[in-house]
């Protein structure tokens, strides 16, 4: 079994981390560049950077922004937002991203998942995928443009597509538990999980550190995402990690 990871999540806006609750209510955290640093130093095991209006406006990632956080870590950094073909992502991994999530690109145009993995590697491709409960299916929904829009898909089914597509890795977030520091959404996760062989980044709702033992041994997740509770400081990442261990966890 791989060793479990922390990954904090720098959710950018117009230069800002920013974090709200269910996608909405935005509020400032901090410069992404100085907290990718204090991440790396505490221990984190990765870092996703999401340009979260990128895809709205209808604009690449900020460059300048990635380069210089880049600059500033030795831990993985997974860049999504506004990425919608091979040479947005060659110009990302050139500025130091070492992975690519996608999201709605993948689901407008699922073969630049197949392509992305074939110029760059499986391991480079990382798939977000934004799931709503729908009550009418009974099932999880995908979204698209920063969780504004339907897209019609069943998250299960997209999930196993893009792994055969060629994706390496699965960003899932729960859009109903985003921000509330609930705990993940375990059913999701799990039924995600044991859905496919490829990692799942369990995001969405973490509060605690319990909320990570759960996501790990009942969602099965392999890497657990938060952005809140480190941003303000509520858990420190050793914290989370200590727990962990001490019940039997592998983590790195």
């Amino acid at each position: 079994m791989l060793a479990k990871r922390i990954i904090p999540c720098l959710d950018v806006k117009d230069g800002r981390v920013v974090k709200g609750v269910n996608f909405v209510n935005l509020r400032d955290a901090g410069d992404p560049v100085e907290l990718a640093s204090i991440y790396d130093n505490e221990g984190a095991d990765e870092l996703v950077f999401l340009d979260i209006s990128a895809s709205v406006e209808g604009r690449s990632t900020m460059i300048e922004v990635v380069r210089k956080t880049a600059g500033e870590i030795t831990i993985p950094f997974t860049v999504g937002g506004g990425i919608s073909t091979v040479d947005d992502m060659t110009r990302l991994l050139r500025a130091g991203a070492d992975k690519i999530s996608i999201n709605t690109s993948a689901v407008n145009n699922p073969s630049l998942i197949s392509d992305g993995a074939r110029r760059f590697g499986s391991q480079c491709i990382v798939v977000a995928i934004d799931a709503r409960y729908n009550p009418e299916w009974g099932e999880w929904e995908v979204y698209t443009h920063g969780g504004r829009k339907e897209s019609g898909m069943k998250v299960l089914e997209w999930a196993k597509r893009v792994q055969e597509l060629g994706a390496g890795e699965i960003l899932l977030t729960s859009m109903g538990a985003d921000g509330t520091k609930d705990g993940f959404d375990l059913p999701l996760t799990r039924a995600v999980s044991q859905a496919v062989s490829i990692p799942v980044i369990a995001s969405g709702g973490a509060g605690s550190i319990s909320d990570f033992y759960d996501v790990f041994t009942e969602g099965a997740a392999d890497a657990g995402l938060a952005a809140t509770i480190f941003h303000y400081k509520e858990i420190a990442i050793a914290e989370v990690k200590d727990d962990l261990r001490s019940k039997g966890v592998e983590v790195r």
